[in-house]
């Protein structure tokens, strides 16, 4: 096993031993995965020299391990997830980690982190919108963008999944989210990683 593996599993092994604790006593998961994303995203980015892809295969793992420790202990996913995203924007926002990238990567990861564990992967991809919209209110971009970039990076991972998941995910980002609404225009050959993500406000 290679270092970057095993920090890897630690990543993940640190922020879902965080989750779980402060669910056992509050059972607030939004609250939990807020916290304890933004913590280790925060302390690790600034604490060291990542960057670019190490950088955000940080941000990956700890959603992932936020994630997977909400369906862990039977919390709703979605709560985790959003509380999650809002969490990396967070951690994240004072070092050199693109918002945008951020934002696609930890929805993607969330959706990927839940189907390993065979969580819904579906609330996954609504919760990580919803975190991306209310974490935008912190960082320079619009609500519309952060939007589409969690919306983006939901329905890729989706389609790497497989089977049923990437139908699941966009039954879920149907409709209106947080007054923002998530438009997807389909590829040529229904291929979900070739899926032209927009968002728009709500009546515009």
């Amino acid at each position: 096993m290679s270092a970057q593996q095993k920090d890897k599993g630690g990543v993940i092994a640190t922020v879902k031993d965080s989750v779980v604790s402060v669910l056992r006593g509050t059972g607030d998961v939004a609250g939990a995965a807020v916290d304890a994303v933004s913590n280790t995203v925060a302390k690790a980015l600034k604490g060291t020299n990542l960057v670019g892809q190490e950088a955000i295969g940080l941000v990956r793992d700890t959603v992932k391990g936020a994630v997977q420790a909400a369906v862990d202990v039977g919390s709703d996913v979605g709560s985790a997830t959003k509380g999650a995203m809002i969490g990396v924007i967070r951690g994240s926002k004072d070092v050199s980690v693109e918002a945008i990238l951020a934002i696609r990567e930890a929805a993607g990861a969330a959706v990927k982190g839940t189907a390993d564990v065979g969580g819904d992967v579906g609330a996954a991809a609504k919760g990580a919108v919803e975190g991306a919209i209310v974490g935008a209110r912190d960082i320079a971009i619009t609500a519309e963008d952060a939007a589409a970039a969690a919306a983006k990076g939901a329905i890729d991972a989706a389609g790497e999944v497989g089977g049923s998941a990437g139908g699941e995910v966009r039954d879920a980002l149907k409709g209106t989210i947080g007054g923002v609404k998530v438009v997807v225009k389909e590829p040529f050959r229904g291929d979900d990683k070739g899926a032209e993500v927009t968002a728009e406000r709500n009546g515009s």
